[in-house]
């Protein structure tokens, strides 16, 4: 029965309607739980093993390991600073890793291998104990204490760590051992892996086979990782979680002890950044733990040798687990570096002053140095730089007191003071009388080394016989005062600041600007009363130089007035497994200034230091049997060593400055030799053999 007014046809349709309706939802609701079921499928069967894996990960940590430093080769691309492989072992500090496992690590490692705990310090025994006496640690703090931020109530335990029990710990030499391997797992950041120990080359090169042997491998010092403890190391890896065996490198050196103290060291992984240039290196990148250069060539190319360090992705997932790794950068060793050194005429020239300081220093008490700088006067170029110092009786390397030291260096500086004359408006061809001066206030005259004979000379001759007496004179002229016999000398601060603006020019007084840290600029100083100081300055008997400043003074007279900056490094390469690589930096030659001289003003002079090698009557006609321009040099100076006894409070410094050949120069050179009897003749004799050695090398090399 159909309800009044309701059409029969009407309400069939919309019954229809209805199941319509009804079965596209059905249909469409099937559809929805078939597509859910379908992507359940792919999700678990087809990538379930991805979606796990990325559903897990939380995290990617790189860590970086030690790649090796650039080398070093010299001017003829021999290796003179290399790098050798040796086994290390690391500990990597994972995140979330507890102190519990450090130790507990720390414990099952000491079993295995020794180490030397002669670097612990009380604070390190200290941090080890309260981490290995929990309970004990807490009941050191009062109630109120326990409050206190993390620091400081750490702090206080730190203080109150029991001192019988620290005394017990040094006495235990297994956990003693522990606590060494404790304190290098908690030396740096999470995923910075830190060396806990490392194989000494020199102990590992030699002799393998012995080295596999038990015996011998503990007569090896704890401080140095052996085979045995490699091989003991790797089966328990497992059970060590953190710890590896790596290879790592240590700088090794063909050459030996040859210019080792010019090449510089570089830092140990426990001594790590230098620290005043922590905020420094860490800017750019690098970890506490890295070792830098830390003296001479290493610390002053440290952004070329630097490697490009190894980098490894840890995984972890939500746990702080890792649950894989995978080497995303090889990395890569430094940059090279090319030396202007001759390692063959460095070796030679060393050679010389150790045979001649142990010839010599019998009869010379004092004698405790000698120094020998050989560069190209043209393009700055050091070839050699050498300098030896006795220490305990034994001769050790000292090439850094080529430039880190200064003397004063007698006549040898004449050849600036005529060169000053010029400037100053000396005409050439000035001639003084040598006589001995009488000069108020001195007690003796002032004269010149060959006697009281007088004599008129130019400032060619006076640079022939080395006179004194003519130096003062033009020192005087300078200053605007007239000799008077008996009478004063009144020179003032800027007369002697006058003749110091002159011997700039050639680099005396001034660093030299060679690439290289610690350079002195000599010793100055600015007396009250200047007087008759100023004719000892016109000699090289008041403000000292270096070694160096000697040669580059020499090498611009022998250019023609220009003064070159020295360089140590001619170019920086691309690094190749067995040759230098392609160039990536080529270090030019620098001029820094021109002396105010004319041509002539220096041939004048360079034929005064040609008749000093090559003239009867010349200071050094005997020294040479190749064709050498140069000025011999004698100061004497004050004595301030232990061996007064000897000569009492004075004593020479003998010198020589020169160039080879005379035309055309190749070479600069200098010799100094500090405290000596100026009879020994020992800065001639070194000078010559020198460059005869540089002579017969240069014809070696000529062949080739």
């Amino acid at each position: 029965m159909t309800k009044p007014g309701l059409d029969p046809v009407e309400i069939k349709k919309s019954r229809r309607s209805r199941l319509w309706r009804i079965n596209l939802y059905f249909f469409a609701v099937f559809s929805l739980f078939a597509a859910l079921i379908i992507k359940l499928g792919v999700v678990q069967i087809v990538k379930g093993e991805d979606y796990e894996a990325q559903a897990s990960r939380v995290d990617a940590k790189v860590a970086t390991y030690p790649a090796p430093r650039g080398k070093m080769y010299d001017r003829y691309g021999r290796v003179v600073v290399d790098n050798q492989s040796v086994p290390a072992i690391t500990y990597t500090n994972m995140k979330g890793t507890e102190t519990k496992e450090k130790v507990k690590t720390a414990e099952k490692l000491a079993k295995l291998i020794d180490i030397d705990t002669s670097f612990l310090k009380e604070r390190d025994l200290k941090d080890y104990w309260l981490a290995t006496h929990e309970e004990d640690a807490t009941k050191l703090l009062s109630d109120k204490e326990k409050k206190l931020d993390a620091k400081k109530t750490y702090a206080l335990q730190v203080e109150r760590v029991p001192e019988r029990d620290i005394s017990a710990l040094k006495k235990n030499k297994q956990e003693l051992e522990t606590a060494a391997f404790f304190r290098r797992f908690s030396g740096g950041y999470a995923y910075e892996p830190q060396i806990v120990k490392a194989m000494n080359p020199k102990k590992s090169s030699k002799d393998s086979d012995k080295l596999l042997d038990e015996k011998s491998s503990k007569q090896l010092p704890a401080k140095d990782l052996t085979y045995e403890e490699v091989s003991r190391v790797s089966e328990h890896l497992e059970e060590l979680p953190g710890v590896d065996v790596i290879m790592d490198w240590t700088r090794k050196y063909p050459y030996e002890k040859t210019l080792y103290s010019v090449l510089g060291g570089v830092t140990t992984p426990e001594q790590g950044l230098l620290k005043d240039r922590e905020d420094f290196y860490l800017t750019r990148g690098y970890a506490r733990n890295d070792r830098v250069g830390k003296s001479y060539l290493e610390y002053q190319y440290e952004e070329y040798l630097n490697p490009k360090k190894a980098k490894v992705q840890y995984n972890e997932n939500r746990a702080g687990k890792v649950i894989g790794q995978e080497t995303i950068d090889q990395g890569r060793r430094g940059y090279d570096l090319q030396l202007a050194f001759d390692i063959e005429l460095q070796q030679k020239v060393e050679k010389i002053i150790e045979d001649e300081l142990d010839r010599f220093r019998g009869s010379n008490p004092m004698l405790d140095r000698a120094f020998v700088v050989m560069m190209d006067p043209n393009n700055g170029d050091v070839l050699s730089m050498a300098g030896k110092q006795v220490v305990d009786g034994k001769i050790t390397d000292y090439a850094i007191g080529t430039f880190t030291t200064q003397y004063e260096m007698g006549s040898a500086v004449k050849g600036a003071t005529v060169l000053a004359g010029y400037q100053d408006g000396m005409p050439h061809g000035q001639v003084y009388v040598d006589r001995p001066l009488k000069l108020k206030g001195y007690n003796k005259t002032k004269g010149s080394w060959r006697g009281n004979n007088i004599h008129a000379a130019d400032e060619v001759e006076a640079l022939q016989k080395s006179s004194n007496v003519y130096m003062f004179f033009v020192a005087m002229r300078m200053a605007g005062i007239t000799y008077v016999e008996n009478g004063p000398v009144p020179a003032d601060l800027e007369d002697l600041k006058k003749m110091r603006y002159y011997y700039n020019q050639f680099g005396l007084g001034v660093k030299t600007g060679i690439d290289l840290p610690h350079e002195s600029a000599g010793m100055q100083t600015n007396p009250k009363v200047v007087g008759g100081l100023l004719l000892d300055e016109a000699i090289g008997q008041f403000d000292t130089y270096t070694p160096l400043q000697l040669a580059q003074y020499m090498s611009t007279i022998a250019n023609g007035g220009y003064r070159v900056q020295p360089r140590i490094v001619k170019s920086i390469h691309q690094p190749e497994s067995e040759k230098l690589g392609p160039v990536i930096e080529e270090r030019s030659a620098k001029v820094l200034n021109r002396i105010n001289n004319s041509a002539s003003d220096i041939e004048r002079v360079k034929i005064g230091l040609k008749k000093v090698t090559q003239t009867r009557e010349g200071t050094a006609h005997d020294a040479f049997d190749y064709d050498v321009s140069g000025k011999t040099g004698t100061a004497e100076t004050n004595y301030y060593g232990d061996k007064k006894q000897y000569f009492g409070d004075s004593i020479d410094n003998i010198t020589f400055a020169g160039y080879y050949p005379s035309e055309h120069p190749k070479v600069a050179f200098s010799v100094v030799v500090p405290s000596i009897n100026d009879q020994t003749k020992m800065n001639k004799i070194i000078a010559g053999k020198v460059i005869k050695a540089y002579a017969e090398l240069q014809k070696k090399h000529d062949k080739h």
